[in-house]
């Protein structure tokens, strides 16, 4: 397994190491006790979600306190480009957003820690991503903003051929009341 920092203090990017042969492919994609040298363990809910189609975009959420989530993920089958959105007041990063992309042929996953907001972009049909939280979802602490907010900036990515579904149509905009 190898780690990379990301340009967000905390988002690691995990590269796993595949054993291939004529067959596919084995790859260690969790291991506790590596992932507990690390100050990771987001063992407390896994979560798959599918997508049928291409450009659907899911998020950009998060969660509040005391149900703010830290995120392993993971492309179990497609491809994705993963949105990530540091909201920690005090980092250094605040408001700062990367994209990496995820599929199941880089087999790479990203740790994501509390305080920032995520969401993916399908790249390909029939795309399933897989990912464990370390708190359980809570409605009442979920929030979002809107990939639509003109102050989130991206080069060469157009938000309008997204598909979203109508509450990420309506989460507001970073200056709108969270």
């Amino acid at each position: 397994m190898k780690i990379i920092k990301s340009k967000i203090k905390g988002v690691l990017i995990i590269q796993n190491k595949l054993f291939k042969d004529n067959r596919g492919y084995f790859t260690e994609s969790y291991n506790h006790k590596k992932f507990k040298q690390l100050n990771i363990n987001p063992t407390l809910q896994d979560n798959v979600s599918f997508n049928r189609q291409k450009y659907t975009f899911r998020g950009l959420h998060y969660q509040t306190k005391p149900f703010a989530q830290s995120k392993l993920i993971r492309v179990d089958q497609g491809e994705i480009l993963d949105f990530i959105l540091d909201l920690r007041p005090r980092s250094k990063t605040f408001l700062s957003m990367i994209t990496i992309k995820l599929s199941e042929k880089n087999q790479k996953q990203i740790y994501i820690p509390k305080g920032i907001a995520h969401g993916y972009l399908t790249l390909k049909q029939n795309t399933k991503i897989h990912y464990k939280v370390d708190e359980y979802y809570s409605p009442k602490h979920e929030r979002g903003i809107n990939i639509k907010d003109p102050k989130l900036k991206f080069n060469k990515i157009n938000v309008n051929k997204f598909i979203l579904n109508k509450k990420d149509k309506n989460l507001p905009f970073l200056d709108e009341k969270h």
